[in-house]
């Protein structure tokens, strides 16, 4: 069984058991429960798939946040040709990493 959510304006493929890293989600704590209830679409065991319009009312999903991080390191530059201009920055993303508990059809 899986279901794609959608998530800091982002959709993940999700399934119960695994981990996926989203947007940092605010007001959260490493360890706590979380819902997810912007369902897109879900594939059941027996090979049904349920899909929203744009969003399934009957489903939950339910998670544990697992840590709070921020990514590698990028590298963004502006580079001008000839015009003794060069910028260089880096930057970090926050993420959240989110372990998938249950996935439930009602």
């Amino acid at each position: 069984m899986y279901a794609i959510v959608e998530s800091g304006g982002k959709q993940f493929r999700v399934e119960p058991g695994k981990i996926f890293f989203t947007e940092r989600v605010l007001g959260k704590n490493e360890g706590d429960s979380i819902t997810l209830d912007k369902v897109l679409m879900v594939k059941t065991d027996d090979g049904k798939v349920l899909v929203g319009k744009p969003y399934l009312e009957n489903v939950s999903i339910t998670g544990t946040i697992v840590e709070h991080g921020r990514a590698r390191k990028i590298i963004v530059g502006k580079f001008r040709p000839r015009k003794n201009y060069k910028r260089i920055k880096g930057h970090r993303q926050w993420y959240t990493a989110i372990k998938v508990e249950n996935i439930e059809v009602k």
